[in-house]
């Protein structure tokens, strides 16, 4: 288990996950390759999916889908390194929720990127997307802590 505290730059995002840089997550130019970083945002997205309850990840009935991922890189990252990589629902719509995401260097002391997905609710029978209800806003409200202010 990575033993580091979460740094100051993280505190509005509710979910962040310790991860360390792996020797095999650099390229032929000795730095982390740029695929990684969507892995590392992967697992802040599900965790955050995992710690509130927000539809399924595993079944093929409704839950969350990723339509769009970007990431804007700030610095380069290296091995060895300890991360943070952190989730925040910023905004939801009717069908559709936009996540933040911050990966934090601690060898650095500085955010190394940034990542937006847009994740939309599924119903995976139908292939179509469905309203987000109520209970999974309430839910979202509750870990940004919000306290049930509006996200529409």
């Amino acid at each position: 288990m990575i033993n580091v505290t979460q740094p100051l730059e993280l505190a509005a995002h509710p979910i962040s996950i310790p991860l360390p840089v792996q020797w095999g997550d650099q390229d032929a130019f000795g730095h982390v390759n740029n695929v990684v970083y969507f892995r590392w945002i992967e697992s802040a997205r599900i965790e955050y999916f995992r710690r509130g309850g927000l539809g399924s990840t595993t079944n093929r009935g409704a839950g969350p889908i990723l339509a769009s991922i970007k990431c804007d890189f700030r610095r380069q990252l290296t091995y060895p390194d300890t991360l943070f990589i952190s989730a925040s629902i910023a905004s939801i719509g009717r069908t559709s929720m936009k996540m933040v995401h911050l990966v934090y260097s601690t060898e650095q002391q500085a955010v190394a990127a940034e990542g937006e997905s847009v994740i939309v609710m599924f119903d995976y029978q139908s292939q179509r997307p469905i309203l987000v209800a109520d209970d999974i806003r309430a839910k979202i409200e509750t870990i940004e802590g919000r306290g049930g202010q509006s996200t529409k």
